[in-house]
């Protein structure tokens, strides 16, 4: 008779069946058998990694692209889990994107973490299995578990440490006793599982053609990185507007003093993967052929676009194998091709905000610029002969569109601007967004940007759109590149110590890959506030805008903006762009309303379904709930 192995899952404190994925044949779903071989055990920790959320979903899988003020898009569109959930209708009877129990689009991450425990349990029983692979085997199970655990941390503040799973002959009083941790032993859990990890994961995978994605040395460092930053951040670290907030001990779940020595510690976690990666030969990505000649404008650009586009990268950490960047590349390009054939693309929007945010051509804020003319920005211009590179001849726009950094041109679309790709293009062969209305750009029903904006950055130049034809070259998401590590650094050195030549290194790294002169250079000739660089404060709000720009799109802005304890602020602004149903581009160009968000304070973190506190009634609900 078989062995029963029905296990207590603490996300629901109920009975679940062990999900195997096919690892054995239906009916002999065993323990034993799970782990007769190498070759099972290997698929079973597969089974631990298919919890990883899918990143490419920007609809329900992934609530940070647009579930913040980064991508907008139609009302119809916004009926998905991430759009309900940006206006402000995350609810505890149903809740959006759920990823405590696993439903709307959530991946039940307690699950996850139930799985890594029974691989963690029985990898040692397996015969035929060296050393060396179980400790590897073991280290991938272990940070998946700690990256589980961060991910419902920053989703759900204190959550409960699922250190093992619990038998079923556990008593009940002993499962009631599950409830939240106080953040601080969340945190240092994770980064105890991290260290325990980083022992024994290798440098790089064995075999790049079917392994790219597994779990590194590299990656655990730089997700350690991340976890501290995190910790060291004004949500989590001394937030007193928790003081109340308490677990069934009586325990408060947020320290309420800051510690400072957690930017310390945050720091050198960044500098020590930086320092690694780099030692393995990571670097700042720029392409290393061009497909045909094309100006020194066009190689700044392909050099950014392709940092996210080109399939395992030397910038690339961490890339998500299970979550190849498809419709999301097809939502944010526009329809540059005649013809009649309808073609549902080009919906993804740009707010105006996030627009401004980047810098003039200058490499300052367009609002600190002494040489841009702000107050006219929602004026018009007409492209001129040598604008061609970015914006087309003869073709009117907005002056907002010009005079902008590389960065601009790289990543964002509009109206006027050129469209460099469609397959192996010359400099000479350029396609141009015409977005007002009756533009090839402007679409039809929900097919076109209603902010007059498109997400460039997400398309792989070498796509190819066509009336009756659409080819994707898809990528992995990117979960952690160097960029995002020397930032990190910048940020966290910065907030520990105020500002230095060592944080200038960095940034101005990330600078001149985007063809722009360092910071000291830009502020000290350009800027109307010099002495920004000169303090903490200063040199926080350029990080965090440089922070903005060269990661926008990628998902980092949404919890950014929690952990720097300003969502509040920031995301209850208008939803701002151009009147796009306009054909006039007097008319076209002037701001209107979309919608204005809505987040209050409850939104920092996410509800617990309502049904959770009949099984348990230890696991209180979130703050504002």
């Amino acid at each position: 008779m078989k062995k029963k192995l029905l296990l207590i899952l603490m996300a629901g404190l109920t009975l679940q069946g062990c999900n195997y994925l096919d690892v054995v044949p239906d009916n002999v779903a065993t323990i034993e058998y799970a782990f007769r071989t190498p070759l099972t055990a290997e698929k079973y920790l597969f089974t631990c990694y298919s919890w990883l959320p899918n990143y490419a979903d920007p609809f329900s899988g992934n609530p940070a692209i647009a579930g913040a003020d980064e991508i907008w898009f139609d009302q119809v569109q916004y009926n998905y889990n991430s759009g309900l959930y940006a206006r402000g209708q995350q609810n505890i009877q149903n809740p959006l994107m759920d990823f405590w129990q696993g439903d709307r689009g959530g991946t039940p991450l307690f699950r996850g973490i139930h799985e890594c425990n029974i691989f963690l349990g029985n990898v040692d029983k397996v015969h035929g299995l060296s050393d060396f692979d179980k400790a590897k085997m073991k280290a991938e199970a272990k940070f998946l578990k700690a990256y589980y655990h961060f991910y419902l941390l920053r989703m759900y503040g204190p959550i409960p440490i699922m250190h093992e799973n619990y038998a079923v002959s556990t008593e009940i009083s002993q499962i009631k006793e599950i409830t939240r941790e106080p953040v601080d032993d969340v945190f240092q859990y994770i980064v105890n599982q991290l260290d325990e990890a980083i022992v024994d994961l290798p440098e790089s995978v064995l075999f790049e053609s079917t392994e790219l994605g597994r779990i590194t040395k590299p990656i655990a460092m730089a997700i350690k990185a991340k976890v501290l930053l995190t910790a060291a951040s004004p949500l989590f670290n001394g937030n007193t507007d928790y003081s109340n907030y308490k677990n069934s001990r009586g325990e408060v779940l947020f320290n309420q003093t800051a510690d400072p020595n957690k930017w310390t510690q945050a720091a050198e976690a960044a500098k020590e993967a930086i320092e690694y990666c780099e030692s393995l030969g990571y670097a700042l990505h720029k392409k290393a052929a061009y497909d045909r000649p094309v100006s020194d404008t066009t190689k700044i650009e392909l050099n950014l676009r392709t940092t996210i586009t080109e399939k395992w990268n030397k910038e690339l950490i961490w890339g998500a194998s299970n979550s190849a960047a498809n419709s999301i590349q097809t939502a944010s390009y526009p329809r540059i091709f005649g013809g009649d054939a309808l073609y549902y693309g080009g919906y993804f929007s740009v707010p105006l905000n996030l627009v401004e945010q980047f810098y003039s051509k200058n490499g300052v804020p367009i609002n600190e610029d002494n040489t841009f003319d702000y107050m006219d920005r929602y004026g018009t211009k007409v492209g001129a002969k040598q604008d061609k590179q970015y914006i087309k001849t003869g073709y009117t726009t907005a002056r907002l569109n010009f005079d902008r950094e590389p960065r601009y041109y790289a990543f964002l679309g509009f109206d006027g601007g050129r469209w460099y790709g469609q397959g192996l293009l010359s400099d000479d062969e350029n396609f141009y967004i015409e977005g007002r209305l009756g533009g090839i750009s402007s679409g039809h029903a929900f097919a076109f940007s209603l902010t007059g904006y498109l997400p460039k950055k997400l398309v792989n130049y070498q796509n190819t759109a066509l009336a009756k034809q659409w080819v994707v070259q898809r990528y992995p998401w990117p979960i952690v590149r160097l960029a995002d590590l020397y930032l990190m650094y910048a940020e966290a050195l910065n907030e520990a110590n105020g500002p230095s030549d060592e944080i200038f290194i960095y940034l101005d790294r990330i600078r001149e890959r985007a063809g722009l002169k360092g910071v000291k250079y830009a502020w000290n000739n350009f800027s109307n506030q010099p002495e920004k660089i000169l303090s903490k404060a200063g040199l926080q709000s350029i990080i965090r805008q440089e922070r903005t720009i060269e990661l926008c799109f990628e998902g980092h802005r949404f919890w950014d903006l929690r952990r720097w304890k300003v969502a509040q602020e920031v995301l209850n602004q208008n939803i701002t762009g151009w009147d796009v149903l306009n054909a006039d581009a007097k008319y076209y160009y002037i701001p209107r309303t979309i919608v204005r968000q809505n987040f209050q304070v409850r939104d920092y973190f996410w509800p617990i379904q309502e049904s959770e506190f009949i099984k348990n009634k230890e696991i209180i609900q979130s703050p504002n709930w």
